[in-house]
């Protein structure tokens, strides 16, 4: 990260968890910087290690290789020319080829924020409807943006955030248990009991970090209530079971809700959120992200975080600054309180700010994803990223020379720009001891690294979310003799191997190539690069399923170069069984089909021996289990839908179908097991009067692309079991590509975006086309 000055990021309060400057409140910022605390920190990164930076020197390297110049005779290293004079822009805008008409490339288009303010009619609310939500909608900010300045918007107004229930006391028969004898907990004790009661078949229950943490808390929330009638000092005697019985019951009973009551709950929910899903920004109805306060719970983390089980604190409005326009209304907070701060910043654009108690970092309510704000963020983004290709070459002449500069700190920070530039390693950076030991470049240990002579490196570490990087590679010869310098004694397990350099000493030499380049631009490009050139691989061939399988290979292919993992979920062997049967379905319905065309012309066996050879390829056993599936299929059908339209006469005030209904369709369902059964004896399918051969082969065509399209859909969910695709297409792969893609291939957007992505990068769909090249 780079320091204040090159318009990077600051600790938090305490130093143990860093925001973007705009996240900090301005009185903690300004001191840091007064004291000269905000470059002079501690490093902080979703990766890390534990041990504290020795201090950088300009040791010289004595290098063991046959082909370096003698020391004595090198020169001072050439430092990085500043703002090559490549063509490239230090100005993020968007070009004509960007968007349509080529407009938002004109220099006379301007943001609305400029000049005159819009007006707004007084009743106005953030949460309208109607006319004014159209012409919102239909705003396209990629054609009038200016993305610098340090003024974010004019004017801002919003109805506040959303805090959760209030607890809510357990019945008195309701009891946690210790070592038999049940206990009467304060109110304060019995909902953090809760918290873990709710999990206690899960995985974290059972993990003994989790356990640890909240036994810990625990106590101490118990001890600050006054206590209870029980000394409780043993987390192994305390019985949560009728607590969880307890709740597993309101489970159900949600569950066992009517689709009509269902209904009423989520549009009284909806009626009730619908004002603080949107703000008015510079006039604007925008959306509005994480408007909920989150509630209190037990905290479980990513991967083996340190800290899972421990108690996340209630937010109340006391926590709590808003952030709006001068002179309009103040949202009220709830009746009781009042809010911490009320502020008017209009060079940040978060809405509301916390400090949770977990990791003692900021929470901001921010807008949300369709928004042109997080739009004109991710735009700029990925635009940073696409300007790395003008200075990536020069970049990487300068860090191959500079693999043998004279100076160990030179020599660190080439080898690590190098393996983040080749490897996609994350910058790392240190981290606290009460933090999960997740490493990047710059906080590799003597342990993460093996050198397999000539030139292969093992790699073995804890990246981000404590996910495992593993990775046998091959690198340059000089990369390999510089990483053996590196370990050489007196480093041992434990040290580190880049002891001169950090995260901001490295994004601050970057920023001598390039405005805004930091280690993940990095990241970004190479993984938009590498799409590209997937992509590029790619035939226009195929059925939209084969090509839809095609463009998720070549995102896998971005996802592991970026070490975008996950542990193969409970389900998914489920998944895959469901899958199977699916396929096994498909394939008994086009036998039987088949069979069918026979009894209507025998002789075409013979005629055409290929089309009916797969006739035999089930066995009566498979046959007798896909009757039984589908049967019971059609049974639940039948069942669902009597209950549905008794729920709507209900809802009506009108007499209930009776069970004798029930019975009689489901009588249907047994004749047709009866005619399944004298089926598996002849072979022979009933053929209604109004089939044809042709007709009966077009349906054989159609259970034939299905079960393509099924046997893709089942090679898909293997190759990607390990693999996340999801965070490289959204955070990492320009979303133009995705579109390029789409239009170049007639592939729908649908089958590449969800609904919630098209809305998220509506921007891109509209501004790329099949040509557009990264």
């Amino acid at each position: 990260m780079t320091s204040v000055a090159d318009g990077g990021t600051v600790p938090a309060a305490n130093g143990t968890s860093s925001v973007p400057n705009e996240d900090v409140p301005l009185a903690e910022l300004n001191t840091k910087i007064k004291s000269g605390k905000a470059t002079k920190r501690k490093t902080q990164d979703s990766n890390g290690g534990s041990k504290p930076k020795r201090k950088a020197t300009a040791k010289v390297v004595k290098d063991e290789s046959d082909d370096d110049v003698p020391l004595a005779s090198v020169q001072s290293p050439e430092k990085p020319k500043k703002n090559r004079k490549d063509g490239s822009k230090s100005k993020t805008k968007i070009k004509k080829e960007d968007v349509p008409n080529g407009k938002a490339g004109s220099e006379d288009v301007k943001s609305e924020s400029e000049g005159k303010k819009p007006k707004k009619e007084e009743s106005e609310q953030p949460g309208r409807q109607g006319e004014d939500e159209e012409a919102d909608e239909a705003f396209k900010w990629w054609e009038a943006m200016d993305v610098d300045g340090e003024q974010k918007w004019e004017s801002l107004e919003h109805n506040g955030v959303i805090f959760p229930p209030e607890y809510e006391p357990l019945p008195s028969h309701v009891k946690l248990y210790y070592d038999g004898v049940p206990v009467d907990l304060p109110i304060e004790a019995e909902e953090v009991a809760g918290f873990f009661a709710a999990l206690l078949e899960t995985d974290h229950a059972k993990n003994p970090t989790f356990q640890k943490n909240f036994f810990e808390d625990f106590c101490k929330v118990l001890k600050d209530a006054g206590g209870c009638n029980v000394n409780i000092i043993d987390f192994n005697k305390m019985d949560f079971s009728k607590m969880h019985a307890y709740f597993e019951m309101l489970k159900e009973q949600k569950k066992m809700m009517s689709r009509d009551e269902k209904k009423a709950l989520k549009l009284e929910r909806e009626k009730f959120e619908e004002p603080y899903k949107f703000c008015l920004l510079n006039g604007r109805r925008e959306q509005v992200g994480n408007f909920k306060i989150e509630p209190p719970g037990l905290f479980r983390g990513r991967g083996a975080h340190p800290k899972t089980g421990k108690l996340k604190k209630r937010v109340y409005p006391e926590d709590v600054t808003l952030n709006l326009s001068k002179g309009v209304k103040i949202p009220d907070p709830p009746a009781g309180h009042k809010w911490a701060e009320v502020r008017h910043d209009n060079t940040v654009t978060w809405l509301a700010m916390w400090k949770e108690n977990i990791t003692d970092s900021f929470k901001y309510v921010r807008f949300g994803n369709t928004s042109s704000v997080k739009g004109m963020s991710d735009f700029k983004k990925f635009e940073t990223a696409r300007n790395l290709k003008y200075h990536i070459d020069a970049i990487r002449k300068d860090y191959n020379k500079m693999l043998k500069d004279p100076l160990m700190q030179n020599r660190q920070m080439a080898t690590a720009t190098y393996l983040i530039d080749i490897f996609a390693l994350r910058a790392g950076g240190e981290k606290g001891e009460d933090e999960a030991d997740t490493v990047g470049c710059c906080s590799l240990r003597y342990e993460h690294v093996t050198l397999k002579p000539p030139n292969k490196v093992i790699f073995d570490f804890l990246g981000k979310d404590s996910i495992r990087f593993y990775q046998e590679v091959e690198v340059d010869p000089q990369a390999f003799k510089n990483l053996r310098i590196f370990k050489k004694p007196p480093k041992q397990p434990g040290d580190d191997l880049f002891d001169r350099i950090s995260p901001p000493m490295l994004n601050k030499q970057f920023q001598t190539y390039m405005k805004g380049l930091t280690a993940k631009v990095f990241r970004t490009y190479n993984a938009s690069k590498t799409m590209q050139d997937q992509l590029d691989l790619i035939p226009n061939e195929g059925t939209v399923a084969e090509k839809v399988v095609k463009f998720n290979a070549a995102n896998r292919t971005v996802a592991i170069l970026c070490n975008h993992q996950r542990t193969i979920s409970k389900t998914h062997s489920a998944a895959v069984e469901k899958i199977h049967d699916k396929l096994r379905e498909l394939q008994w319905q086009k036998i039987r089909i088949k069979r069918m065309i026979l009894q209507l012309e025998p002789n075409l066996k013979k005629k055409e021996p290929k089309y009916f050879e797969e006739i035999d390829d089930l066995t009566k056993e498979e046959i007798k289990a896909v009757h039984e599936a589908v049967l019971e299929k059609q049974r639940e059908s039948v069942r669902r839908r009597f209950q549905r339209e008794n729920e709507k006469l209900s809802a009506e005030k009108k007499p209930l179908l009776e069970e004798s209904e029930l019975k009689e369709r489901l009588s249907k369902v047994d004749e047709l097991a009866e005619e399944y059964k004298e089926e598996l004896k002849t072979n022979k399918p009933v053929v209604k009067k109004s089939a044809t051969v042709e007709k009966l082969k077009t349906q054989v065509e159609t259970l034939e692309n299905r079960i393509t399209n099924t046997t893709f859909q089942l090679k898909d969910k293997e190759d990607n079991s390990e693999v996340s695709l999801s965070t490289s297409k959204i955070n990492y792969i320009d979303p133009r590509l995705t579109v390029v893609f789409s239009k170049k291939f007639g592939v729908p957007i649908e089958k590449l975006f969800t609904k919630t992505l098209r809305d998220k990068f509506k921007w891109a769909i509209e501004s790329a086309d099949e040509n557009w090249r990264f």
